[in-house]
Parts: C-alpha cells; structure tokens; sequence
C-alpha cells in the first residue's frame, strides 16, 4: 500500500498495480503505475463483483523514499543498537533505534527453544532475523543477505519476509529482492529464500525467479514446509507462494498471477514457478498467497483476488506441481481499508491459514473504511466449502495472522484491535479456540497500547505496521511477533520496535 495516495471514500473498493519508478525534473522519483490484472476466471460465482481503480504505489514503495532520500541512517550496524530494554512479558526482539514493520516467526519443532523472528527494515536495505536460543527471553539480531545491484552504481533491497523451519531444524527465510539503477529506477525483482542450519547465526541465499521486463515485479512471498512424513506428504519438501505482477490496465489477459516455486534440496535449488490461480480465462489479481500443507499431504495456497472480491483457495495434490481450480472462501468488500489506525497506509486484506489433521482454517479481514473486523473460515471437506465465524466484538480489527498447534489442535489468531471502532491506538490481540472454532477466548498480547498514527517522534515512514503480521504454535505455547511503538519506546528514544510475547494458554 501506498504511504503517499490521497484518502478514497469508504465504498471505493481497489486493485493494486506495480510501481515503475522514473526519474522527473525535480529530482524526485515518482511513481509510474500499470495495473496489474491478469486472466483468470476461478469461478462463476465471482463473476458479478469487479475492482478497477488503482493505488498509487507497491508496498515496498515507503521503504525505497526512506533508504534513498540522502537521510542518514538512525543505525549503524547489524545488530541490535541498543541494550535490550525490558518490557515485561512483552519482549523487545529487534532493539533497533530505527523502525521496522511487516513481522514473521516460527518455532524450530527440534527444540522449540529456538525461535527466528523476521521483519523488514526500513531505514536500512536489507531483511532483518531475531534470533532467541533462549526459549524467547533474549533476542540476537542478524541481516539476510543481499545480491549485488544488477547494474553498476545501482542498489537492491529486500523486503516481505516469511519464516519456516523443517523437520530438521533448518530455518528457511523467504522474501522479495527490488533491483534499482543508478538513477533510481527500478530495473528487477526476483525471489530470495536464506537457510540457516546453525540456529539462525548464518544464512546462505538462493535467488530465482528474476524478473526484469517492463511492468513486471514479484511481491509478498510466503513461506511453508510440510514437514509430515507417509503417504501423500512430500517429507521436508519447501513451498513458497507469491504474486507475479505483469501487464497493464488496458489487458484483460494480465494482471496478478499467484505462483508457486518448491525445493527438494533444502533450499538449494527451487522449481520453475507454477501457476496457482490461472489458467487465464478472464481477469484476477492474486496478492496475499499463504502455502500450507493439511493433514493428508495436501499443499493449500490461500490468497485474495482483488478483481473478484474474494479470498479463495487452490489444493494441489502432486506437492506443488499442478493445482485444482481455485475454491471460494468468502466475499470481502475491498483491497484494503482506510481504517483511522492505518489512517496513511490502509490495512491490507488478506487471508492467514492453517491446518488441523484434514480441518482447514483461514484466517481474513473485511468491512470497510468505517470498521473493520477479523473473521476466521473453516473447511472440513478439503476446501470445496467453507464457514466464517467473526471474531469477538471489539473495534477494528486487521494484520491478522492465523497458527494451528498440532500439539493441541488449538486453533489460534492474533491481530490488532482498536477496542472502538474509528479509534487510533490498538492493542495486539489473540483469540483462541480449542474446539475447532465454535468458540473463541480472547486475551490482550500487548502490555500497552501502541498508535502509528501520531506523536513524536514520528514512526510514520508511510510503513505503519505493514501489511501483516506473524504468529507461531506449537507444543502449546503461541508466539505472537508485532510491531510496537508504546509511549515506553518512544520514551527510550527508539522508533518502533518488533514485540515478541510467549502465551500458554490454560487448557
């Protein structure tokens, strides 16, 4: 989403584009834009809702104005800047002098005393991994890497991160890389997964799928392993999902195209990407894509089709290889929303998912610039159908993330709420069901309310809090990860920082 468009009215439901950035005469970058739409039909019953307006910029977009506008950096090194502060049972993972936004995490099942968290950073270029040996008491920070620019005196970034680990215990790291020239211009995207066989102290890189055509750009992976073994599971095989944006707004045979890339080798090598949401037979527009593996070996991709108004879902049988058509999970009225706590960013829709044995759950937001709510879905026939329940009442709801403990067959989602609906200031939540979803307990995560929209400093780089979040389960401990910007970090001189908290909820 863009930090810089003008506010939409409440009912303008939009479709993102790419951003082909171009040099002007007064030495700003301004934003070219294409609508990214491409050909597919997943269902009749989509066909009667359409998306047609564009927003002004990519997500990554607020990053590029920040690292490139001549502004040193608030930090100095690759690790954490600053003494790790104590918040109590909030623990402060990134302790960073500068702001970060867009959280993941995962718990390592060979010892679950290793937790990885990721989120991007935005006054610096690359991703950013906190590492917790610890059980998540303590949290040591470490870059991902990069690949050198594509041309000379240019530059690259990464941005969007995932976080999975095998049977194993390998850490596996997926997000986008943006190439720019030299003058600024955006000349390529391509897919990046890092490994970390040593508890997340190093990682080596595989970049694959390079785009470099004109209008074309890869955006928000997602990362999962199945990490089942027998019959019809595909034993530690790694599947990352991602939009492939490409075209323009006058195509009707171009747009978003969700893809599918797997490995084999542990991250050495990954697949020729795979269509998930074609074959193209009419208009969609992927974003949002969640891979994750139900309880037969079945890998599932979730993602919304903003040109259809819907969530949907696609199974795959074969590991990644062919998918089934695309299944509707719900309607939602809308791109994004304009809620007041996202009030310069919007809040992102789109789904969160995973799996109890063959129950499937997958986690959304919908409503509109007014409020907004948190609704999970659930399917016990494969994907062909699915139920939604809304979460408790509270205010806005959004940048929910969705965990299933395998453990237990909890059945886990947190998100921001602003307690009222058109109010700033949110606390980060959790919602708990351990019946399957017939109902739901909700507990505050965060210790202190946190709001982006406002005071000084200000954390408003036009990243807010991203567009998602993260969240862990297993052995019946839930590790949400968030970002933070409490009157006590401000106090402390920091920005915004990434929150971690462990909960283990009474049975």
């Amino acid at each position: 989403m863009s930090p810089l468009r003008p506010a939409r009215p409440a009912a303008l439901i939009v479709a993102p584009l790419i951003g082909i950035l171009t040099t002007v005469s007064s030495g700003l970058l301004a934003a070219v834009t294409a609508a990214a739409i491409l050909a597919a039909s997943p269902s009749a019953a989509l066909a009667g809702s359409s998306n047609s307006s564009p927003y002004a910029e990519a997500s990554w977009y607020n990053k590029y104005l920040t690292v490139s506008g001549g502004t040193a950096s608030l930090c100095s090194g690759n690790s954490g800047s600053v003494t790790q502060p104590s918040f109590g049972t909030n623990v402060d993972a990134s302790h960073e002098c500068g702001s970060q936004s867009e959280t993941s995490i995962a718990i390592d099942p060979a010892d679950p005393n290793v937790v990885i968290a990721g989120s991007n950073e935005i006054q610096r270029l690359p991703m950013r991994a906190m590492v917790s040996v610890d059980g998540g008491a303590a949290f040591t920070g470490v870059d991902l890497p990069l690949p050198p620019p594509r041309t000379r005196n240019g530059f690259d970034f990464g941005s969007d991160p995932g976080l999975a680990f095998d049977s194993n215990g390998v850490a596996y790291y997926s997000y986008i890389v943006v190439f720019f020239g030299a003058g600024g211009g955006i000349n390529g995207t391509e897919m990046a997964v890092a490994r970390s066989s040593d508890l997340g102290a190093t990682w080596t890189p595989t970049y694959f799928a390079l785009q470099t055509g004109n209008a074309q750009f890869n955006d928000k992976p997602m990362i999962t392993v199945d990490t089942g073994s027998g019959a019809g599971h595909h034993h530690n095989r790694i599947s990352v999902a991602w939009d492939h944006a490409t075209g323009n707004s006058s195509s009707t045979k171009n747009g978003n195209n969700v893809l599918v890339s797997t490995s084999d080798d542990g991250g050495v090598t990954f697949s020729s990407p795979v269509s998930v949401s074609g074959p193209f037979t009419g208009k969609t527009g992927g974003i949002g894509a969640d891979p994750y593996v139900a309880g037969n070996g079945t890998l599932h991709v979730a993602w919304q089709d903003y040109a259809h108004g819907a969530i949907l879902d696609a199974a795959s049988t074969d590991g990644g290889r062919s998918f089934a058509s695309p299944r509707l999970i719900a309607h939602v009225a809308g791109f994004a929303f304009n809620i007041a706590a996202q009030n310069s960013r919007g809040a992102l829709v789109y789904p969160a998912c995973g799996a109890s044995g063959m129950t499937l759950y997958c986690s959304y937001m919908d409503g509109s610039a007014a409020a907004t709510n948190v609704f999970v879905a659930k399917s016990m026939d494969g994907g062909s159908s699915w139920t939604s329940t809304a979460m408790r009442a509270g205010g806005d709801q959004f940048n929910q993330w969705l965990a299933v403990d395998g453990s237990d067959g909890s059945v886990n989602v947190a998100y921001y709420d602003t307690g009222t609906h058109g109010a700033a200031a949110t606390t980060y939540t959790l919602a708990r069901s351990m019946d399957g979803g017939t109902t739901w307990v909700t507990t505050p995560v965060a210790t202190a309310p946190t709001d982006e929209t406002c005071c000084a400093p200000s954390v408003d780089l036009g990243n807010q809090y991203g567009d998602y979040e993260g969240l862990a389960a297993a052995g019946g401990t839930v590790r949400p990860v968030w970002t933070d910007r409490r009157d006590a970090v401000i106090n402390l001189g920091l920005r915004e920082e990434v929150f971690v908290a462990a909960i283990t909820p009474s049975r």
